[in-house]
């Protein structure tokens, strides 16, 4: 390679290097405000949004060309990644100019972070493995004392089922197995949030109706507005139908049933069936439904929520926030915790919804007023907004940002489903298992197949660990760097 294209390479990275500083101090100077510890962290977030923003494809293939570590994997520690590479092109920087990030110190600043969130220090590179409790483990001290004996290290309770009585006989029987054992084992609890569930309102002929392509569905708040002819639901939620929109989608039951807002009318919405993901699908109470085309004004804090925060705020190390969009949900929850109490668990911001992707660096900043917080990818809801053909890739983005921001990531949703519920893992899920390597803690959903399904995942977190450094980025731009570095310029 020429004097002339290493020119053009160096001048490529300083303008890159300038910019990074610029945006940093842009925002600092705008008011930012985070605790002392995650200062570093905020500072880096901006950097690798700055370069994201970027397309750098060139530049990385002519790094890749001359032997030079390039710019991919360098998430935690990107302006000091940025420096070092100059410095092999030949750029002499003077004394103090270097970020004192290096890879070295980011990885121990997200390491404490994990460990202060989750609590094994012992863990090393492994992610955390998270198990979400059932009803059953109520009753059942000695299921609890074997999760515990083969990896467990987290307890999730979600608060969407169940109630207090249960949730009590649960962390009574963990804390109980946790002093048999040794084991330590920190408690999650997921806050319910404005999930859209399923209500029949239909008389009992439709209860058990095959749904079929072409099927007209009423969605309606008013039992006034049942026909005997078609199927009618509730969505649980008021104020929702006057928001929707004909031609926009819903989704019910994850996706398995799509439909398209066909009219809409004071009382209720007429919904015709596109496609049914299987033969003699059958619409069941208490599904999920989504609308991933409306904007829907509904606060991600229910009044059920606020009645269980202080039980949360006084059993929980951790606290979930469901369908949390934007920096207005996140000083919500704040203040209703304040008023329960100085005590607050770990707060786990959950990116289920196309509006928390697109705010996610907001939220991560957000964050970072807290001493420390983290951030589950809650792949089911997820998948059904933004589409399933783009889960990979959104969870892709979703691992990069966090990195920059040293945040430790929880994955969640169907890790080895088949495996837990029928002892017999697919080829896909393992592979989905092995990419999960790349997050800080794993969450497995209750299965009668959980202690095989725990042990399989640690074989498989053990292997992959080892060869997670092999692969290799190109780093176009990303939409959600390049949104937030236009707002911040806007300042």
């Amino acid at each position: 390679m020429n004097n002339k294209t290493l020119k053009a390479m160096l001048q490529e990275l300083s303008s890159i290097e300038k910019q990074m500083k610029l945006n940093a101090d842009l925002l600092f100077h705008s008011g930012l405000s985070v605790t002392k510890n995650h200062l570093l962290s905020a500072q880096n977030l901006i950097h690798y949004l700055t370069l994201r923003n970027i397309d750098i494809r060139l530049l990385q293939n002519e790094l890749h060309n001359l032997g030079l570590s390039s710019l991919s994997s360098s998430e935690s520690h990107i302006l000091r990644q940025v420096q070092e590479i100059k410095k092999r092109l030949g750029f002499e920087s003077k004394q103090g100019e270097l970020s004192n990030l290096t890879a070295t110190k980011a990885t121990a600043i997200l390491h404490e972070n994990k460990s202060r969130l989750f609590g094994n220090e012992d863990a090393g590179q492994l992610p955390i493995i998270m198990v979400t409790f059932d009803k059953t483990f109520s009753n059942d001290y000695s299921f609890i004392k074997s999760l515990l004996l083969n990896g467990m290290s987290i307890a999730r309770i979600n608060c969407a089922h169940d109630d207090e009585v249960v949730w009590s006989a649960m962390i009574h029987h963990l804390k109980k197995a946790c002093k048999k054992t040794g084991k330590s084992c920190k408690i999650y609890m997921d806050l319910a949030g404005p999930k859209i569930r399923t209500q029949i309102l239909s008389k009992k002929k439709h209860d058990k109706k095959v749904i079929e392509p072409g099927q007209l569905i009423w969605l309606t708040e008013n039992k006034k507005e049942v026909d005997d002819e078609h199927l009618s639901i509730s969505p649980g939620v008021e104020g929702l139908l006057v928001q929707l929109r004909k031609g926009e989608r819903v989704l019910i039951d994850d996706g398995l049933i799509q439909c398209e807002i066909e009219s809409t009318h004071e009382n209720k919405v007429g919904m015709r069936v596109v496609r049914v993901s299987k033969h003699k699908m059958k619409l069941k109470e208490n599904k999920g439904i989504n609308f991933p085309d409306s904007e829907l004004n509904i606060a991600a804090l229910t009044d059920f929520d606020v009645r269980c925060l202080p039980f949360i705020i006084q059993n929980a190390d951790m606290i979930g926030y469901s369908f949390v969009k934007q920096s207005a949900d996140l000083q919500l929850l704040n203040s209703e915790m304040n008023q329960v109490g100085n005590k607050k668990p770990y707060l786990i911001i959950k990116i289920e919804t196309p509006q928390a992707v697109k705010n996610l660096p907001q939220l991560l900043l957000d964050g970072m007023q807290e001493e420390c917080f983290g951030v589950m990818i809650a792949r089911g809801d997820l998948a059904v907004e933004i589409g399933f053909e783009r889960t990979g890739e959104i969870q892709e983005e979703i691992l990069w940002l966090c990195e920059a921001a040293h945040v430790p990531v929880i994955w969640a949703t169907q890790v080895l489903e088949s495996l837990n519920k029928s002892g017999l893992a697919t080829r896909s899920e393992i592979t989905d298992a092995v990419h999960a390597s790349a997050a800080d803690c794993i969450m497995l959903n209750k299965g009668p197949h959980t202690i095989e399904t725990l042990e399989t995942l640690k074989e498989i977190l053990k292997k992959s660990t080892e060869h997670k450094n092999k692969k290799r980025y190109l780093l176009r731009p990303l939409n959600i760097a390049g949104d937030y570095i236009k707002n911040l310029n806007a300042l």
